[in-house]
């Protein structure tokens, strides 16, 4: 078992779990009712890159395979136990780095009842308590307001602008990086802020 993982976190109503292949059809459903509101900030390849998107079971295969490997966290977010969107704790660097990123999604239909921040705040509270990091970062499009809702309500430290960083939506696109490290919420983690703001 790799450190810290597999591991399910709870926080009321909101819950992180390991994404599993059984999620496939919850999955697609919540991806095909959200595919416009979600296609403006999904990854893409660059054109030069010729290999076909995989399909759910290669993702969960291989997100599977780097959580065996201690590099990411690949999380279904569930709301009353109901599959409503995915978060990944991903680029895990141990050593001098501690650090990693986060993505996530969320269904349309729950957005804006605090659910992604919950999310959020509990997977950096585990990456910081239980893996050990020092910093997570969080790089969003500058367009993407309900995203940038969620660093705004957690508190997060904005750090700058990465020109064309990341390929999203069939270009490369500019992202603006938050970031959160251990000392900015101890002693008692970020997702006791986030209730207590």
């Amino acid at each position: 078992m790799t450190r810290g993982w597999p591991v399910s976190l709870r926080q009321d109503r909101v819950g992180l779990r390991p994404l599993r292949r059984s999620d496939v059809h919850a999955w697609r459903e919540v991806r095909r009712r959200n595919d416009d509101w979600l296609r403006p900030w999904d990854p893409t390849a660059p054109a030069q890159d010729t290999a076909p998107l995989p399909t759910y079971a290669q993702m969960v295969s291989r997100l599977r395979s780097e959580a065996r490997s201690g590099r990411c966290l690949p999380f279904a977010i569930t709301y009353d136990n109901r599959f409503v969107g995915q978060l990944t704790v991903g680029a895990i660097a141990y050593g001098s780095a501690a650090m990693a990123n986060i993505g996530y999604w969320i269904d349309q239909e729950v957005a804006g009842r605090g659910i992604t921040p919950t999310a959020v705040a509990l997977a950096v509270d585990h990456c910081f308590q239980a893996l050990g990091l020092h910093r997570i970062e969080i790089n969003i499009r500058p367009e993407n307001a309900a995203s940038l809702r969620v660093v705004d309500k957690l508190g997060l430290r904005y750090e700058g602008l990465r020109p064309r960083f990341l390929h999203i939506d069939g270009d490369w696109r500019d992202h603006v990086t938050y970031v959160v490290t251990a000392e900015e919420v101890a002693p008692n983690g970020l997702l006791s802020r986030w209730k207590n703001l």
